[in-house]
């Protein structure tokens, strides 16, 4: 039986999606059901005065409207509304009273018979408050930002600065060549296609089932138990299928909370479907400011490194991700200095989006690092090559694997990177200006403790069952190869649960871990049920494997195999039936080593070409090479779609992604998806990936995940293109027309 794993399988769950069949978590029905439209505060900060619901109510098929002046008991702590991903600080509890801390903060659930019904409800809800003054801008609250270091937990270390080396002062002063620059990436949102949503069906008892959208349905099972009081019992989360997430979705969100207040005051199943302005405020990336200082000698290697960083969190929370040490993964360097501190301001709190922190400290670093090769009169891919750290310099640690070299050499020979004129404005192409740009991209491979089961029966099925999220990368699909190929079954014999909080335990799905998390686990799971098997053939007589150790068999072809000799082989189905056995089940955790000696990493070599109308500044991107070094690849097609998809988003990263915000009203202007530009199938063509072979021991898969490294220094690579095409150099993104005219 030829190997699943590697192979370019396409989605089992595909046919449930295209036809309908795959539920969300708003299109769960119920008897009875009703439906709940949210009221938000048009203030950005104060309280509320006064809420005014008679005009809501007396509306007929409206049921009740919930504020915080009448909803039922919540827990009064911070400890019950931390979740499993919070940050530090006090978290935002929906509903609890009548403080305002942002713009569209929910003050009010207006639940009636029809979802027609409470939306008009809702716009008759009167609303007085008492304002007081906000900031909603980081420029000017920049001087007043606050080292993350004197807010961080002791569990926040991965996410804080790097500590300093060398003297790079000295370093800098004394360097033959320097570049300093300052570089702003603005609030972005991730806008997935799925609204939020929560169905909650009222099972009696005070028993509840959630449909929830969601990232990690054990993490909202936990914060509802916590809220609420609740026995876990008494409460099961289910998201089997999500329409995009990107991050937004790691925390629960306040419609759930909402939605359950709603049905146990009720005792009835409760629907709450959030707008698209209202997911606005669920959480974003930080906008950010970076000043890089780089010295470099003569030769081209680097002196000396200073980056520091500014970003936004909100005024109850401290969020923030580790921003400024990507370089010491990258470039060797001697003498470094990082700081990063955080602007408060009157928003809700920032959320992980894709990649969170990399793709817009890579914007800043690899700007950087291409006006240096500049400076230095030095092709940008030279420079990287002769900076190339074989090391994490942060904590001094050699990495697991790193085949970064070869992305650049397989990339460099796919563009054609040896054919650029390295003149600015000295390419072009039936009268556009043409640019070529590169940059390096680089994220995290992490593996979290999981526990899988699964349950092989006589007949050649298998069900292998975690409460793991498909938040639309391919979960499921990957689950089941790796599945197949372990217990040596047919893919089509081999069926997936997930999205559970009712199954085993797993962490929310983020950081692109979740691939390598899994597919080890059911690698382990699957050992067990080996083990089971080879127990069993023990105790049958002249069964070929019986005397064989457990290390020396294998699980293939739907048999119990020797590892060394075929022939000496058992049928599954044999082994089972003549132990009278129709089922065996195991379950068992995942606990990954704690490999602290090494760095664990992607790696990724970007490389994009501009073309720019002279006259209009028009910008589009026509070619974009990814070459991706990610251990061993599970299945060549949706991983390649991870990496599209990541590179669709650099380019409106690049070029049209920003969240206007105005400053008097502390309002997000352009909260929906005909304001907020991102790129449509016009803005793209040409995009090829390549997966650099790269063996890396960090699991026993050698499975590293795609989810994020997709996006990392794409915005870079087109901000270095459009340098190079017209030899003006934009260090705010997005790389808009006003900035090119």
């Amino acid at each position: 039986m030829a190997s699943y794993i590697g192979t370019p399988t396409s989605r089992i769950d595909g046919l449930a999606k295209v036809t309908g069949k795959a539920k969300y978590a708003a299109e769960f029905n119920a008897p009875g059901l009703v439906h709940g439209s949210i009221v938000t505060s048009t203030i950005a900060k104060g309280c509320v005065a006064r809420i005014d619901c008679s005009a809501a109510l007396g509306v007929k098929g409206v049921l009740d409207v919930f504020t915080h002046a009448n909803r039922p008991s919540m827990a009064d702590d911070d400890q019950a509304y931390k979740d499993d991903v919070a940050p530090g600080g006090s978290p935002f509890r929906p509903l609890y009273g009548s403080r305002i801390m942002f713009n569209g903060q929910p003050i009010a659930l207006v639940v009636a018979e029809t979802s027609e019904i409470a939306r008009f409800a809702a716009s008759l809800v009167r609303v007085e408050y008492e304002t007081d003054s906000h900031a909603t801008d980081m420029r000017r609250r920049r001087e007043a930002s606050i080292p993350v270091k004197a807010l961080a937990r002791p569990d926040d270390a991965p996410c804080t600065p790097p500590k300093s080396r060398g003297r790079p002062a000295e370093a800098l002063a004394a360097a033959a060549v320097r570049h300093a620059g300052e570089y702003y990436v603005p609030i972005e949102h991730h806008n997935p296609m799925e609204l939020y949503a929560s169905t909650v069906v009222y099972e009696g008892g005070g028993k509840l089932t959630v449909y929830d959208k969601t990232q990690g349905v054990q993490n909202v099972q936990r914060y509802l138990c916590g809220v609420f009081g609740m026995r876990p019992e008494d409460v099961r989360v289910m998201s089997p299928f999500v329409g995009g997430a990107f991050g937004s979705g790691l925390r629960p969100q306040f419609q759930v909370v909402l939605a359950v207040l709603a049905a146990r005051a009720l005792q009835r199943s409760v629907r709450v479907v959030l707008t698209r302005p209202q997911m606005y405020v669920l959480g974003y990336r930080p906008a950010m400011t970076q000043r890089i200082e780089l010295g470099a000698n003569a030769a081209g290697t680097l002196d000396a490194i200073v980056h520091d960083a500014i970003t936004v969190t909100s005024q109850y929370e401290d969020y923030f991700r580790q921003e400024t040490g990507w370089s010491g993964l990258l470039y060797t360097c001697a003498n470094a200095k990082y700081e990063h501190k955080l602007a408060r301001l009157d928003l809700a709190t920032p959320c992980d989006m894709r990649a969170p922190s990399a793709p817009t400290a890579h914007f800043a670093l690899e700007s950087a690092m291409d006006e240096l090769a500049i400076a230095l009169n030095l092709d940008p891919l030279e420079l990287r090559l002769r900076c190339y750290s074989e090391r994490d310099q942060n904590s001094d640690r050699p990495f697991s694997s790193k085949a970064l070299r070869e992305c650049y050499r397989q990339g460099a020979e796919a563009f054609g990177w040896d054919k650029r004129n390295p003149e600015p404005r000295s390419m072009r192409d039936a009268g556009d200006l043409v640019g070529w740009g590169m940059a390096t991209g680089m994220w995290e491979a992490l593996q979290m403790p999981i526990t899988v089961r699964i349950a092989l029966s006589a007949n050649g099925q298998a069900e292998v069952a975690c409460a793991t999220s498909d938040i639309g990368t391919g979960t499921y699909t990957i689950m089941a190869q790796v599945a197949a190929d372990v217990l040596g079954l047919p893919l089509e014999n081999v069926s997936i649960k997930l999205g559970d909080s009712s199954l085993p335990r797993s962490p929310v799905e983020g950081g692109s871990w979740i691939a390598a998390s899994v597919s080890n686990g059911i690698a382990t799971t699957a050992n067990a049920i080996r083990d089971e098997l080879l127990r069993l053939a023990k105790k049958t007589s002249n069964s070929p494997p019986a005397n064989l150790a457990a290390g020396e068999v294998t699980l293939a072809d739907g048999k119990l195999m020797s590892k060394g000799d075929a022939s000496r082989s058992a049928p599954i189905a044999d082994v089972m039936r003549q132990s009278g056995m129709d089922r065996i089940e195991e379950e068992r955790t995942t606990d990954p080593s704690n490999d602290i000696a090494r760095a664990h990493n992607t790696h990724a070599a970007v490389f994009a070409e501009v073309k720019i109308d002279e006259q209009l500044g028009i910008v589009r991107v026509t070619r974009v090479v990814s070459a991706i070094a990610a251990g061993r690849i599970l299945n060549a097609k949706t991983a390649s779609s991870q990496i599209l998809g990541g590179v669709v988003w650099g380019i409106g990263m690049a070029l049209h992604e920003e969240t206007m915000i105005d400053e008097k009203l502390g309002r997000i202007m352009n909260a929906n998806i005909a304001e907020y530009y991102v790129p449509v199938n016009a803005d793209i063509h040409d995009i090829k990936v390549i997966f650099v072979d790269e063996a890396d021991d960090g699991n026993p898969l050698g499975v590293k995940g795609v989810g994020e490294i997709g996006i990392v220094g794409v915005a870079a690579a087109i901000a270095n293109a459009v340098c190079h095409a017209t030899g003006r150099r934009v260090r705010d993104l997005p790389i808009t027309l006003d900035k090119l005219l």
